[in-house]
């Protein structure tokens, strides 16, 4: 009789929302309660499978958690595994280790947390297999130094699985916490390495099972597409079978939208329907957060610009209609075309002034400096845990400001175009 497991990490419960475009309260509670509802998704699937235990990779938590609530939410998962009789294994991560409630919570027995030294713990099957699960768990929020040398040696006769938080060898938009490679892991005499740390999933190729499950949900754009778990298997042999499990409530999708040559306002809404009824045929999750990205080359481009909370409402609808769908946040990315080579032609003043933005006023480097301290104040002002939306380090930094101020330009000339204001539904 095999031994199975559901593998899983950083699922940042009650992480707050990293994205100021959730405005909309509905949307806004969604996604706030989605990292909830993806850890019962875990545990549905553990009792569903009926498996032996559940490995948890780290980053239960989000920092500094001082909410009982979450605390009690979390506790009353893990009686659901223990009255199934299914055990549970927990290392603690970066975030795990800034939080109070880890060290404060109360667990079932069946539940074990590992420390900040290395432990080993034997399991037998019914069919005499034996299964020893390794853990280390993150004492400090930061580890800059591999914790493989840490761990103890894998247990002869049996069939090792470890849990570790680790970035491997690095991952953008990740610090380094615990490195080590890939190679060290698949010669250490482990059978399968439960990782956690990267969002993103990966099972790289190696001597032996090593994965990276990703988050079980995202929280943003930057977190997009359908987020998993791994079911896996172990032979009685030691041969390892992965397989991958949906567990997103909500995905994030960036879905574009052609609007080249449309000269039409109400042909906009028509191909907004459309991409997003594509989009929606390809969400495997229970609800879709679409950001649109309007492209393309068309005389309406500074009309869009001008009336963009026309098009957000618009875009608000049509989310709603294909079904259990929503609007993160909707991108101009549109140029002027016909209508553009008419008003040069004819010498209108905002072309010259377009012209004036873009070649010479966005090229000063007091300018620069300006949008700079600007953004710097505005950072500061933020949580510590938004500050990346304006950058990871400082040339992304640089530029996403140089980006905001061209956008910013374009709005500003949308705004001064004199012709009349496009009328929605609520106007006439």
């Amino acid at each position: 009789m095999p031994f199975r497991f559901v593998h899983t990490a950083d699922i940042h419960l009650d992480s707050p929302l990293r994205t100021l475009a959730l405005r909309n309260p509905e949307l806004a509670e969604l996604i706030g309660n989605a990292t909830r509802r993806a850890l019962s998704a875990v545990v549905d699937l553990c009792l569903a499978e009926q498996v032996d235990a559940l490995l948890l990779s780290g980053d239960l938590y989000d920092g500094d958690q001082t909410s009982m609530k979450t605390a009690r939410f979390l506790a009353g998962e893990m009686r659901r595994l223990h009255e199934a009789g299914i055990k549970c294994f927990i290392v603690r991560g970066n975030h795990d280790a800034l939080s109070r409630i880890t060290r404060e919570l109360t667990l079932p027995p069946s539940a074990k947390v590992f420390g900040g030294r290395a432990e080993t713990v034997s399991i037998t099957t019914p069919n005499g297999l034996e299964i020893a699960v390794h853990g280390l768990s993150f004492a400090q929020a930061h580890a800059p130094e591999s914790l493989l040398p840490r761990y103890k040696p894998p247990v002869s006769g049996a069939i090792n699985l470890g849990l570790m938080h680790t970035s491997l060898a690095g991952s953008p938009g990740h610090d380094a916490y615990a490195p080590c490679s890939l190679n060290d892991l698949a010669e250490s005499g482990f059978h399968y390495w439960a990782l956690g740390h990267v969002h993103k999933r990966s099972v790289p190729k190696a001597k032996r099972t090593v994965v990276m499950p990703g988050m079980p949900q995202g929280r943003d754009i930057n977190e997009s597409g359908p987020k998993t778990a791994s079911l896996v298997t172990v032979g009685d042999d030691g041969t390892v079978t992965v397989e991958e499990r949906l567990t997103s409530v909500a995905e994030f999708v960036r879905v574009p939208v052609d609007l080249s040559g449309v000269s039409d306002w109400a042909e906009i809404p028509m191909r907004i329907t459309a991409a997003l009824e594509q989009a929606r045929e390809r969400t495997a999750s229970e609800h879709m957060v679409a950001r649109l990205s309007l492209q393309g080359a068309t005389p309406l481009a500074w009309a869009m610009r001008r009336d963009a909370d026309i098009l957000r409402t618009e875009a608000d609808q049509r989310a709603a209609l294909v079904g259990k769908g929503w609007i993160d946040k909707v991108e101009i990315d549109t140029v002027p075309a016909v209508a553009e080579a008419f008003a040069q032609a004819a010498g209108d003043p905002l072309i010259e002034l377009r012209r004036l933005l873009s070649e010479e006023i966005a090229q000063s480097p007091e300018l620069e400096r300006q949008a700079l301290l600007i953004a710097d104040e505005l950072r500061a002002q933020l949580p510590q845990e938004c500050r990346h939306i304006l950058g990871q380090d400082e040339a992304e930094h640089r530029r996403l400001i140089a980006a905001l101020v061209s956008e910013g330009a374009e709005d500003v000339l949308a705004r001064l175009d004199g012709r009349p204001r496009v009328l929605d539904n609520t106007d006439a």
